[in-house]
């Protein structure tokens, strides 16, 4: 749901995240607001794999056309790479991506009930930073995300921004589609990658959500996360062990009290430990 004709904030370069971006933000910006956008529905349903880069990939450029990019060399030793993924090749991790209300309306959904807005944040990428910013996030497509424009509305009631948002749409290879929340809760919980556990991802993703504001709970999100507790609690039971998860993130990642990174390879860096 490219929205391409938004006249706010014209000039102004503004991300909207509604996944991991919420307590993990990207380099280089000086404003985070946050609010929601209207017309999609937010699910766990794109896969998170590894694969194999290529030596440049073909991505959008602003004004409608294409350009090849050069990808940053990797280590032949080492050819495989994903910048975000919780899961290994034998048990893909799950991330969120936004379906268009209008299509997810034709899907059978085991939660058929969703909220009319989709809660996350805004962040404005400092004037000097944008193309660099710009051609880290392009080379984040490969993952099956794809760039769109959406209205993003301010929780504190001011004007509308156009942001640019990723989306995982149906037609890409990792999109999953419905799936039977317990059998999806089982999944996360099973699965882990570099970026670290699936399930840290969830539940890092329902408490950012919570802490934005008192509306902008998911029943998606909780459901699940609920689930995954059940399902923790009862392996704890019946092993005698702790079930491995992280610490949540703590309240200063889902407040204004960031710990920014300063530079693209600092950000690259965090991602592949946080």
């Amino acid at each position: 749901m490219a929205d391409d004709n938004l006249s706010t904030n014209s000039g102004e370069f503004w991300l909207y995240g509604y996944g991991s971006l919420i307590w993990k933000p990207p380099p280089h910006f000086d404003r985070r607001i946050p609010g929601w956008v209207t017309g999609y529905v937010r699910r766990f349903w794109q896969d998170v794999r590894l694969f194999r880069l290529p030596s440049k990939v073909s991505i959008p450029h602003p004004k409608g056309r294409r350009m090849l990019v050069r990808l940053p060399c990797q280590e032949a030793s080492n050819p495989i790479i994903s910048q975000d993924h919780r899961g290994t090749p034998e048990a893909p991790g799950r991330v969120v991506t936004l379906i268009e209300r209008s299509f997810w309306e034709r899907l059978t959904d085991h939660h058929d009930s969703a909220p009319d807005r989709v809660w996350g944040v805004a962040y404005r990428i400092k004037a000097d930073k944008v193309a660099e910013v710009k051609d880290y996030l392009d080379i984040r497509e490969i993952n099956g995300y794809t760039i769109h424009y959406a209205p993003f509305f301010p929780a504190d009631g001011s004007e509308p921004i156009r942001t640019l948002v990723y989306i995982g749409t149906p037609d890409n290879d990792q999109f999953v589609g419905p799936q039977d929340p317990q059998e999806l809760a089982t999944h996360i919980c099973k699965s882990r990658g570099p970026s670290g556990l699936n399930i840290d991802y969830l539940l890092g993703l329902e408490k950012a959500l919570d802490e934005l504001s008192p509306e902008s709970g998911d029943v998606h999100i909780t459901d699940l996360s609920d689930r995954v507790r059940t399902i923790m609690a009862a392996e704890l039971e019946g092993s005698g062990h702790v079930v491995e998860t992280s610490q949540p993130p703590p309240p200063s990642a889902v407040s204004n009290n960031f710990q920014q990174e300063h530079s693209i390879r600092e950000q690259e860096e965090t991602e592949k430990t946080d």
